[in-house]
């Protein structure tokens, strides 16, 4: 456990590490090229780690030194692995790789932790089982752990419609380029997270493939070009940067985030616009963003979160503190995350005196004055890290189980008390199982290390402390 000490005023400058969307997608469609991919500034971390074994278990070489991940692609040709892979808890990376598996024979087990298992992928499945991949899982429920015995996609017309995650689309459109045809994929109704399907077609045409939108829910990627080597640089993750210019906002202080794109294709960006309807003060450069808080507006407010869900938990603490009501829209596909996000604020923001309440497909939070909690964190890094800068403006506030933050920002808590402008010793955290050692250590008994592209000063451990249960 983690105990946070509130700091009083906050002027400070800050490097996120690389997108974990960015990240992953390249690192499967490098895994599918032909010839050698340098991918630089990539996250490291345990999902990404995680992604890693599986790549090389389907017939990838991966290698990581310094700031740089070499993947020298399969061309397409998918091994079949010797073993089950297992992806712990990372829904991107299992979602993307039933895809990249289906174009081997296999074949290929899919699997994870309980939780893993208890996110739908049946929408996707049925898909790929309609382009004649062979499909099991426990009474055709369509949950990991998943077989996939691959096949030549067929290609043509696919409908997907009213589904709850985007990544099925970009599963789909991550393959299609070795489909006996071009793939044309039609969405229908309700589809979550918009901007990280532009996400994947942008990654896709880096590596050469083609995908043409034609602003209707119509996607079509050519089957004639394939993916080729390539350097590619990860820009900075605006999931990890929100936590600071919420930091920014609660404390009506100054941070400036480098390694941030304010064009980029990352749907959470959009949390910036939100900000600024709050009263900050938003100033966008060349890679990097400024954020300077002022008097949070009160009375009632609705947001529409339906296409960054993963601000959610930043956005209903900064709402916590926000006098008034707050009505945080069309969110019902968070209880299908890493926990259930809904159920997990409401029962957590309860804990500091605030009301919160998951109605239909919104939330519903009276902000006020909260008081200081032990804040479970149910093993889901973002709502760690929300509640941890809710700390630095509220007394009292413990983190339970916060070595879930290494899934995306293993060097979060440096991070957080480089806030104080105190200097801390950095090692990079290795490669492979002693990176994940290293993240699951406790905290009291090692220098925390930064990612490699994070750069922060930290640790006095009066101000941040390790306790017992």
């Amino acid at each position: 456990m983690i105990a946070i000490e509130p700091l009083g005023t906050m002027d400070a400058e800050v490097r996120v590490p690389g997108s974990k969307s960015y990240t992953q997608r390249a690192m499967v469609i490098a895994a599918l090229a032909e010839g050698e991919s340098v991918l630089r500034d990539p996250l490291l971390s345990e999902d990404t780690l995680l992604l890693t074994e599986a790549l090389r278990l389907l017939g990838a070489e991966v290698r990581t030194e310094g700031a740089e991940m070499t993947v020298r692609g399969t061309g397409g040709r998918i091994a079949a692995p010797q073993r089950r892979i297992d992806l712990g808890n990372n829904g991107t990376a299992i979602r993307l790789l039933a895809g990249m598996a289906s174009l081997g024979e296999g074949p290929v087990m899919l699997t994870g932790r309980r939780r893993l298992c208890e996110r739908p992928m049946k929408p996707l499945l049925e898909a790929l089982a309609a382009q004649g991949v062979g499909i099991e899982t426990d009474r055709d429920r369509g949950y990991p752990p998943v077989t996939i015995r691959g096949s030549r996609l067929a290609g043509g017309k696919i409908v997907l419609r009213n589904i709850g995650s985007s990544q099925y689309v970009s599963s789909l459109m991550i393959a299609a380029p070795f489909a006996v045809a071009d793939t044309v994929i039609v969405l229908e109704g309700r589809i979550p997270s918009l901007p990280y399907i532009a996400l994947t077609a942008e990654t896709m045409g880096a590596f050469g493939a083609a995908v043409t939108h034609d602003g209707e829910g119509r996607y079509l990627v050519r089957n004639a070009l394939r993916y080729r080597g390539r350097r590619y640089r990860i820009e900075g993750d605006v999931s990890s940067a929100s936590y600071f210019f919420l930091a920014a906002c609660l404390l009506k202080g100054r941070i400036r985030v480098e390694n941030i794109e304010p064009r980029t294709r990352q749907g959470d960006i959009g949390f910036l616009k939100i900000l600024e309807g709050l009263g900050c003060t938003v100033i966008r450069g060349d890679r990097c963003v400024e954020v300077r808080g002022g008097e949070l507006p009160a009375g009632e407010m609705a947001f529409d979160l339906g296409e960054m869900p993963d601000i959610v938990p930043t956005l209903a603490v900064l709402c916590a503190l926000r006098p008034g009501r707050s009505l945080i829209r069309n969110v019902a596909h968070l209880r299908l995350k890493e926990c259930d996000r809904l159920e997990a604020l409401v029962n957590e923001l309860g804990k500091t005196g605030i009301a919160a309440k998951a109605i239909g497909e919104d939330l519903a939070i009276t902000g006020g004055i909260p008081r200081g909690a032990r804040i479970e964190t149910y093993d889901d890094h973002r709502i760690a890290m929300s509640f941890a800068i809710l700390g630095l403006a509220v007394p009292g506030m413990e983190i339970e189980g916060e070595q879930c933050v290494g899934k995306s920002f293993p060097g979060f808590w440096a991070a957080l008390e480089g806030l104080r402008g105190r200097a801390i010793s950095s090692a990079q955290p290795e490669e492979g199982s002693r990176m994940l050692d290293y993240m699951r250590t406790d905290f009291k008994s090692v220098r925390i290390s930064p990612h490699p592209g994070t750069d922060f000063k930290s640790v006095p451990r009066h101000s941040m402390t390790k306790k017992g249960r």
